[in-house]
């Protein structure tokens, strides 16, 4: 079954999800804004949901098709074929979001979308009466500019959620960008990594494995697989095909710093959930006493800022201090995410390249 799918992703990412998606030999993938389509069948869904580390989900996208009326909107959902994913008992909510279209009321759509799905339901396993007590279908609208895409997700939870962050610190960064920061700082195999102001240790984690080549889903499940559509071995065949490209050879090591002793034992219990605690090396210390000593290094940081656990006078002066140990030096490298226009300077020096990502809203 040939099957279209949308990997909606946070702002920024697009062209890194896409060229995930295209090294994961996934077909007829193209970059559209907060989302990356694609192509293929159960395989590729699967594979997708497995080792994807910037989208947010996987979902099928069922149809897509004018509406100026209920009518409207009621003919194109009925057209699609449920029955092809859906079985006689399984559980089919809705939920979606309407913007800058004739159809506004988001409850009025959720019960037209709803009523036709069970109408085709309910005349293909002739009954007038679903049960919908068997697995999640989430099935997912979105109407912008009076044009309807009817979705089904196949993620579950959000593919941030790896599995190994049960607890963090204040503040979090999100496992999606902190995975982008790791490309993006061109962590390798053979690359250490530091992160001075660890918290929970996201960075570090999402750089070993980066460095590792670990599928950052291997330690979670997902909606669909309980699809009874799909069977458990292209599941099965897909995480095998993710073990066996797992590096275990690499000499990736990572040093997590952070003044909270909390942090610490925080950021070590994730690496341990995560699988790789024997690459990540923290201990309490502050900015202050920043260790410069390696060969070569890529610093890789979501320091404490305004808008978060500071005011804006004592972030600036934590920038300055990061200007002072953050020197030029051959081998070394620093990715430092900020909202703070006048971060560079306080830093002391330009960047050498910027990028707009985003934080949550941020």
């Amino acid at each position: 079954m040939k099957l279209k799918m949308a990997a909606p992703c946070l702002m920024g990412l697009e062209g890194l999800c896409a060229d995930e998606l295209k090294r994961l030999e996934i077909e007829n993938v193209r970059a559209e804004n907060g989302r990356v389509l694609f192509e293929g069948d159960f395989s590729a869904l699967a594979r997708a949901n497995l080792c994807s580390r910037y989208a947010e989900r996987i979902r099928l996208v069922l149809g897509e098709f004018p509406v100026y009326s209920f009518e409207d909107l009621f003919q194109g959902v009925f057209s699609i074929p449920w029955e092809d994913l859906i079985g006689s008992k399984d559980a089919f909510p809705v939920k979606g979001h309407s913007i800058d279209s004739k159809l506004s009321s988001v409850p009025d759509c959720q019960k037209i979308i709803k009523k036709a799905a069970a109408k085709r339901l309910g005349g293909h396993y002739g009954t007038s009466w679903l049960e919908e007590s068997g697995s999640l279908h989430q099935i997912e609208f979105l109407i912008i500019k009076n044009r309807c895409s009817i979705m089904l997700d196949t993620s579950g939870a959000g593919l941030h959620k790896r599995g190994y962050r049960a607890n963090a610190t204040t503040a979090p960064i999100k496992e999606t960008l902190a995975a982008a920061m790791a490309e993006l700082s061109r962590v390798r195999p053979f690359s250490t990594v530091i992160d001075p102001f660890c918290g929970s240790g996201t960075i570090l984690i999402e750089s070993a494995l980066k460095a590792l080549n670990i599928a950052p889903g291997l330690k979670r499940r997902f909606a669909a697989e309980n699809w009874g559509v799909i069977p458990a071995g292209v599941w099965q065949e897909e995480r095998a095909r993710a073990m066996a490209a797992v590096h275990t050879d690499a000499e990736f090591q990572a040093f997590g710093y952070d003044i909270d002793q909390e942090a610490i034992a925080l950021t070590m219990e994730n690496a341990r959930k995560a699988g790789v605690e024997k690459r990540i090396h923290a201990e309490r210390r502050d900015i202050k006493d920043f260790d410069g000593s390696f060969e070569r290094a890529a610093v890789i940081t979501n320091p404490p800022y305004g808008e978060r656990l500071l005011d804006m006078e004592q972030a600036r002066e934590l920038y300055k201090i990061m200007g002072r140990h953050f020197t030029a030096k051959q081998g070394w490298s620093y990715s430092i995410i900020s909202p703070d226009d006048g971060f560079e300077v306080s830093f002391g020096r330009p960047a050498d390249k910027r990028r707009k990502l985003y934080n949550g809203m941020i």
